[in-house]
């Protein structure tokens, strides 16, 4: 096997700047919880305008889920 002996150090570049790193890992972590929270709501709205009601009931129901989870989340 091939042996690697690099002396460099690891890092050779700028330092890291871990605030912003820290900044785009919150808005990572929103947007998928939101991005969740819509396409579950959008879901549960489509199967209940298909079984119950029409399109303006599933309409009312997703509004009704986004808000909901807003005040939960």
């Amino acid at each position: 096997m091939a042996e690697h002996h690099d002396t460099a150090p690891a890092e050779l570049g700028a330092p890291m700047d871990y605030p912003e790193h820290e900044k785009t890992y919150n808005l990572f972590l929103a947007l998928s919880k939101w991005g969740v929270v819509t396409c579950v709501g959008l879901v549960a709205a489509m199967a209940f305008g298909f079984f119950a009601g029409g399109f303006f009931s599933a309409t009312i129901l997703f509004i009704v889920i986004c808000v909901a989870a807003w005040f939960i989340l």
